[in-house]
């Protein structure tokens, strides 16, 4: 009997590390493939080894390239760890590639982190796949409503948590200094002078507290691509300080889950880091500091008791979130993977899987599916677009990405020499 397989297709660190985990906790006893699509995030080999979860085959591979392949065609189970557009593009051309095959995978997409905006138009790029994950109960109701209300089967929206929810229960350690991590994020908030003044913040917290230690845990090194474009990494904005930082301030990079193994209390803007440390029932903050607003997420923490400013923190704010919005956002379940996995076996049980069908077509969104699949590299048949002439290594187009990307590998190369690797030697960076 052939193995059994789950792919995960990711384009990016962050949702490797989403839909990795979700393949562990759906198909426990499964191989475990890795696609990882060509794009501006395809995560580095730091990045990967910072997740720690090993994939027992991996490929890079544009995405137009799938539809043809037969090993993704004949596994179990495929993890759409990628855009909601990219779903869509996926769903719609697989759905075409695979219809009349006596055995198709089971399909599977959802959200990496906490979804905060743009719920709707998300949502609906992933109808149609066979498993749509919800994080939490809260919105496992809004999905099904919204599903109910277009015609698409709500019954397909399972309710789960985020994957990566675990770790021991958080208890004071005598044997170390009381530390405080402040998780950053690539792109909230996005403007220089607002991360300078988050990073001023830290400081000053450290300074007032030289007996606690105060990390700053990074997301990636300058140059490296995440889901979101990161304008102003710290790591480089630790030498426009207005003071020296002092000794207990530190740049650490590695698992998030191993860095909250060490942390008395987590401070964020919006990040996911901030369930990971509630689950854990650690002391969170949710900074307010710029306000509370829908472009920074941190409105998604409205109710959860956890809000809070730099002076609160300075004050000796320990904030725990309120139980029943723990409760209600996924905080706290013993098994929430349990339905996702029955959910592949009734689909199993049930027979031959029907065709994949995306709500949207080329009947009711020809243009909005029609510029989707071309940013993807699919026509609307479902098939690879075609190679531009000259693509293949020759020709003006050819020589000026080169020119670019050697000039972008100097420019990096400059950056972590002059820069970089002083700041992190004189921070003392993990």
């Amino acid at each position: 009997m052939p193995s059994r397989r789950v792919a995960v297709l990711a384009d990016s660190d962050t949702r490797w590390k989403w839909g990795a985990s979700v393949a562990r906790q759906i198909a426990p006893g499964h191989a475990l493939d890795a696609y990882f699509l060509r794009s501006r995030s395809t995560p580095t080999e730091r990045q990967l080894a910072e997740i720690g979860i090993v994939p027992d085959t991996r490929r890079e591979v544009p995405a137009a390239r799938l539809v043809d392949d037969e090993e993704l065609a004949n596994a179990d189970i495929v993890v759409l760890a990628v855009a909601g557009g990219t779903v869509l593009a996926l769903a719609h051309s697989l759905g075409l590639a695979w219809a009349g095959r006596e055995h198709r995978p089971v399909t599977v997409s959802g959200y990496v982190g906490v979804v905060y905006e743009k719920m709707v138009d998300g949502l609906m790029t992933r109808a149609g796949t066979d498993i749509v994950l919800a994080n939490s109960g809260h919105d496992a109701e809004h999905f099904r409503s919204v599903f109910a209300s277009v015609g698409v089967d709500p019954d397909s929206v399972v309710e789960c948590a985020l994957p990566f929810l675990g770790g021991d229960p958080y208890r004071p350690a005598p044997d170390r200094p009381f530390t405080v991590t402040f998780a950053v994020q690539p792109s909230v908030p996005k403007d220089r002078g607002a991360r300078l003044t988050l990073l001023e913040r830290a400081a000053a917290h450290a300074r007032r507290y030289p007996e606690r230690q105060v990390l700053i845990k990074l997301r990636s090194l300058p140059g490296e691509q995440t889901t979101h474009v990161e304008s102003a990494p710290y790591q480089l904005l630790v030498d426009s300080l207005a003071e020296p930082a002092p000794e207990n301030l530190q740049l650490v990079y590695g698992n998030m889950g191993e860095v909250l193994d060490r942390t008395d209390l987590l401070v964020t803007v919006s990040s996911t880091a901030a369930m990971e440390s509630m689950h854990r029932r650690i002391p969170t903050a949710i900074l307010t500091d710029f306000g509370v607003r829908e472009a920074h997420g941190n409105h998604y923490f409205v109710h959860s008791g956890c809000l809070a400013s730099w002076d609160d923190i300075d004050a000796g704010a320990l904030p725990q979130p309120a139980p029943d919005w723990a409760a209600a956002h996924g905080i706290g379940k013993s098994d929430p993977y349990a339905a996702a996995r029955a959910r592949v076996a009734a689909l199993r049980a049930a027979g031959p899987l029907t065709p994949l069908r995306p709500y949207y077509t080329p009947g009711t969104a020809g243009t909005y599916l029609g510029s989707i699949l071309r940013h993807n590299g699919f026509d609307e048949q479902g098939r690879p677009l075609p190679v531009p002439l000259g693509a293949g290594g020759r020709g003006r187009v050819r020589r000026v990405v080169r020119k670019v990307a050697r000039r972008g590998a100097k420019r990096l190369y400059r950056v972590g020499y002059q820069r970089l690797a002083p700041a992190l030697r004189r921070w003392g960076a993990v």
